[in-house]
């Protein structure tokens, strides 16, 4: 008898107001726009992106309105009560910075084993100016572990500052990056050190192909 496939996850009430609400919210105030350099599995993947502000999961959360995006979020979210249940009804689940978080690997593994997007922001924070920070290894460990692709993924602002107000911004995927294409065999420091670096060269090229088109748009 061949084993029961896990049903993904439902979007609740709140998952599904979003994805009708903000759109317009943000048609009026931070225009979006987006593009698809590849294309978007059907299959289990892991959404790798920069971060800029606190819209970012709802920006990514709408790229990917077919399927149920949870995210990797800081801990200190979820230190407000109400916040962080509004934050776990939508998907979320905290990750503790700095230190190697073991249950937030297991939740992480979990998500991708029920067929649900994980979404991870690749440089462990925000960027206060807009430019690509240094890249954590968490998201190459986890795709090493469970044999999933990388979907690279950048938000850029018009002007590429971190200023969203009134600002057109872009939301864009480039090419799947298949688990083997990191080149990690042992799962060591320097290799997971190597493939979160080749993550971010992608997200880097995105960018850029952004900031040149806004720049091509001015002219």
């Amino acid at each position: 008898m061949e084993p029961k496939k896990k049903k993904k996850s439902r979007r609740n009430f709140l998952y599904h107001a979003a994805l009708v609400v903000l759109p317009i919210i943000y048609a009026i105030f931070t225009p979006l726009r987006f593009r698809r350099s590849g294309k978007i599995p059907d299959g289990k993947f892991i959404i790798c992106c920069n971060h800029i502000t606190g819209h970012d999961p709802f920006y990514l959360a709408i790229f990917h309105r077919k399927r149920k995006v949870c995210f990797m979020a800081k801990e200190e979210l979820f230190r407000n009560r109400f916040l962080g249940a509004l934050i776990r009804s939508v998907g979320s689940f905290p990750v503790s910075r700095g230190n190697s978080d073991r249950s937030a690997i297991v939740r992480a593994e979990e998500v991708i084993e029920n067929g649900d997007v994980l979404g991870i922001f690749i440089e462990g924070t925000r960027s206060k100016t807009g430019e690509l920070l240094k890249p954590k290894a968490g998201a190459a460990l986890i795709a090493y572990q469970t044999n999933t692709p990388i979907l690279p993924m950048c938000i850029t602002p018009c002007g590429g500052t971190a200023k969203i107000l009134f600002h057109r911004i872009k939301v864009s995927s480039g090419e799947l990056i298949q688990p083997q294409e990191l080149g990690i065999v042992n799962g060591t420091s320097s290799e997971l050190r190597n493939a979160a670096r080749l993550v971010m060269d992608r997200i880097t090229a995105l960018r850029e192909e952004d900031l040149a088109e806004f720049e091509r748009g001015k002219k």
